[in-house]
């Protein structure tokens, strides 16, 4: 099928380029309510924001678009719990995932409890030794060390046997949680989860970082019932927004409505740098304190926190980010910076040796509808993280498994495509005895498997996944926002789209084409970047950069030296030496003197 922009059906990357599609009436309205040019205004409503929401989108606020914490089914029952817990003065736990995501959830209740005058323990299951989520171990050493109520954050909504067990020894747990629940919510005080079957708050796209924000408003609510306010003020949650865009963004969470908000306005907040554990991370990492964009929670901040989960102590992110002890801080900043200089490491080693498998044609067929390769001593900490970067270079569902010889198992994770659901398939090769556990959700899945199971495990999937592979693979496209020239991709240019930020799922970067340009002083960079200047025939130019493109098809064209090309990409701002620029990141290339 034709591409319908530039006529581009086959790229470098074998792919159509398309313009974002967006209804004519809509962008009018827009650019005319607005007073926006008019790729501006398109660029807004092809995100799916319509006339009447240009206001919320453009300008969010939390008046305006707050959720009503009792339209989250068992949020009022779970407020009851812990203001109970709080005027009992009860031992509180909390239960957290060892990631971003439920580093700032425990960090968002403990810093509410301390507001109030009391402190929280934190408990983060290990992830070699205990795995994910609650277990009875867990609530075994919280019940010995006296709990009396447990809060699971981003995790336990699927711990069935776990809080049944809980509760056979009266130990009370509320759970919140925003993951996919196939079933009815498990025994349990409360269970808020917008992603509940019987939910009916229309918040599924938050992460439980977002949900467990709006509970600080329940928990507001309901000591204000109480009048537990009448001699204190309440704590203001706002404060706390910054942990809220963390985990929107670092567990890429559709930015979209209430959520978008969470993020736009908690990178306001963060650019305070009030968070002393964050702030900590940014000194170890040496930024500076700039104004905080998705790229400092995402690549800066986010790599850090989780690298305790991934290779080292999992507690340490939401120590971290709860802590404000300055000599605590700055242990526990560098310890985390350190282990994560040594995810890098790790994490490198694993992505070659797992690409190396997939390129050897004689073993794996790189054309297959899923790819799975397994390597002993892959470390389960960062196999999520490598299938991640293969899966963007080979653009289908790609499985990495971490094979341990002594056992004979081996722990997998995935990560798929869009319109390829491969948590529904882990879920199935598990319902027909191929694995010891499995599931997730259609964008990613964990699984456990035995070593030897791995080649029929393989053959399942790619026979399951086949047709939905193929349909996805002959849909991918490029979808482009503006057609520019290399003269007029500058920073007027790019500061006049960051109205649309902060980008995420939901919310996608604005996407370029200059088209024509010629390509100038293309060399290789270490790691395999491909950096050079793109030109028109008039000779203006800018800076461009593609990475880890060398060996690509992307690199191929760019080092060539041939003819104008027509090159997508993105823009980004170029500050270093004060300079103020834009550096032009290419994602894909088109040479139009062939066959398209």
């Amino acid at each position: 099928m034709a591409g319908d922009f530039l006529g581009v059906s086959r790229s470098a990357l074998g792919r159509t380029w398309r313009a974002r599609p967006a209804a004519s009436s809509t962008v009018q309205t827009i650019q005319r309510a607005e007073s926006l040019s008019e790729p501006l205004a398109r660029a807004i409503a092809s995100r799916g924001v319509s006339a009447e929401q240009v206001e919320d989108y453009l300008r969010p606020t939390l008046r305006r678009q707050f959720p009503d914490p009792s339209s989250f089914q068992d949020m009022d029952e779970a407020a009851r719990a812990l203001i109970d817990a709080l005027v009992a003065e009860a031992n509180v736990w909390v239960l957290a995932d060892y990631d971003v995501d439920g580093g700032s959830s425990a960090a968002l209740l403990v810093r509410w409890f301390r507001a109030m005058g009391r402190e929280l323990s934190i408990y983060v299951p290990d992830r070699l030794k205990e795995g994910y989520g609650p277990s009875r171990l867990a609530f075994d050493r919280m019940k010995a060390a006296g709990a009396d109520l447990v809060v699971t954050v981003d995790c336990g909504a699927a711990a069935y046997e776990a809080l049944e067990a809980a509760a056979d020894q009266e130990l009370e747990v509320v759970v919140i949680d925003h993951h996919l629940m196939r079933g009815p919510p498990p025994r349990a005080r409360a269970v808020v989860n917008p992603n509940r079957p019987d939910d009916t708050s229309g918040q599924g796209n938050l992460a439980a970082a977002g949900v467990v924000f709006v509970l600080l408003a329940a928990l507001n609510r309901e000591a204000r019932q109480r009048s537990l306010f009448d001699t204190r003020e309440p704590p203001d949650i706002r404060q706390w927004l910054d942990l809220a865009a963390m985990g929107a963004i670092c567990d890429v969470t559709a930015l979209t409505g209430f959520n978008r908000a969470l993020a736009s306005l908690g990178l306001k907040t963060m650019s305070q740098w009030q968070n002393p554990g964050l702030k900590a991370l940014m000194a170890v990492a040496q930024s500076e304190l700039t104004e905080a964009t998705p790229f400092h929670a995402g690549f800066v901040l986010g790599p850090r926190i989780n690298a305790g989960g991934r290779i080292g102590k999992s507690d340490l992110g939401a120590r971290l980010l709860s802590s404000d002890d300055p000599d605590e801080l700055i242990e526990l900043a560098t310890e985390l910076d350190q282990l994560n200089s040594q995810r890098r490491e790790v994490e490198k080693g694993i992505t070659e040796a797992a690409a190396d498998q997939v390129e050897r044609a004689s073993n794996f067929d790189p054309g297959a509808p899923v790819l799975l390769v397994a390597g002993e001593g892959w470390h389960p900490g960062v196999i999520g993280v490598v299938a991640g970067r293969l899966k963007e270079r080979w653009r289908r569902p790609v499985v990495v498994v971490g094979l341990d010889s002594a056992v004979g198992v081996g722990k997998g994770s995935g990560r798929s495509i869009p319109g390829v659901n491969l948590g529904r398939a882990v879920q199935e090769a598990f319902d027909e005895g191929l694995l010891l556990a499995g599931g997730g959700h259609a964008m990613a899945a964990g699984l456990t498997v035995r070593a030897d199971a791995v080649p029929e495990l393989r053959a399942f999937l790619e026979a399951r996944l086949a047709r939905e592979a193929e349909v996805a693979i002959e849909q991918d496209a490029l979808e482009i926002d503006v057609l520019s020239t290399a003269r007029a991709a500058d920073r007027t240019l790019y500061e006049s789209f960051q109205v649309l930020a902060p980008f995420g799922p939901g919310n996608p970067e604005p996407t370029y084409v200059l088209a024509g340009v010629t390509v100038r002083d293309a060399r290789v960079l270490n790691n395999g970047h491909v950096s050079c200047r793109l030109a028109d025939a008039d000779g203006a130019q800018v800076r461009a950069i593609a990475w880890r493109a060398a060996e690509t098809e992307v690199g191929k064209a760019l080092l060539s030296g041939g003819g104008a090309l027509d090159v997508a990409g993105l823009l980004k701002p170029d500050d270093w030496n004060g300079r103020r620029g834009v550096q032009f990141e290419i994602m894909d290339v088109h040479d139009p003197r062939r066959a398209v």
